[in-house]
């Protein structure tokens, strides 16, 4: 949590911060107890940490007996928007921990001027949410990707940038059975890969995706 909140303070105002999924606790089963009940001080860090900042990340949370691993966007104290896993990594024992979220709440969220989608992990494989959130600015892809698979995060983090002509920010684990190939992906398809980075950072332009979506008019709005 300490190292997170560093870099988030050494980031300018308005900055878009992207996480990796369940980055405070990953997915430690052994200790799943203690990993749900830190929610309640990630929540209250994070409130804190987003004045004039919107902070996206994951965390693992029980409600009404059942755990869910939500996607949450925090802004000036609040928490703006969440929703839950709506596809959850079978291959690596979510289902036998979590309940599975719906596709319902996957949407396009306007935060301060910026148009929003989030796509966790293993939901970037599902085509049909690709449509789901067609006309966003920036999508953010927070993940726990498994370096066996690199080249498919690297793929198709990119090809979502193009197809949506926005900017993707997919933030993936340092942790050493991750990627650790978070990148930001223009709407030109242009990607920054950080590699062993503990930030990386691009400007936001919103001309850019105007020019984009006006060069290649493909009917996104």
């Amino acid at each position: 949590m300490q190292t997170l909140l560093n870099l988030i303070d050494k980031t300018s105002e308005k900055s878009i911060i992207v996480a990796p999924e369940v980055c405070l606790t990953s997915y430690d089963y052994d200790n799943f107890d203690e990993a749900l009940e830190f929610a309640h001080v990630a929540n209250k860090a994070l409130k804190k940490a987003s004045h004039n900042k919107i902070i996206i990340l994951t965390m693992m949370e029980k409600r009404d007996g059942e755990v869910f691993n939500f996607a949450k966007i925090f802004h000036n104290g609040r928490v703006v928007y969440e929703r839950a896993k709506a596809r959850l990594f079978r291959f690596g024992d979510e289902h036998k921990y979590m309940s599975e979220g719906t596709n319902e709440p996957i949407e396009i969220v306007e935060v301060d001027g910026v148009k929003i989608g989030i796509l966790i992990c293993f939901e970037l494989r599902f085509k049909d949410l690709w449509q789901k959130l067609e006309g966003s600015d920036v999508i953010a892809v927070p993940s726990w990707w498994g370096v066996l698979r690199i080249e498919h995060f690297e793929v198709l983090t990119q090809a979502l940038a193009i197809i949506n002509q926005c900017y993707v920010v997919a933030s993936d684990s340092l942790n050493a059975d991750c990627t650790k190939m978070s990148g930001i992906i223009t709407p030109h398809g242009k990607a920054e890969r950080n590699g062993n980075k503990p930030c990386l950072e691009v400007e936001y332009s919103k001309r850019e995706i105007s020019i984009m979506r006006k060069y290649m008019d493909v009917g996104i709005k």
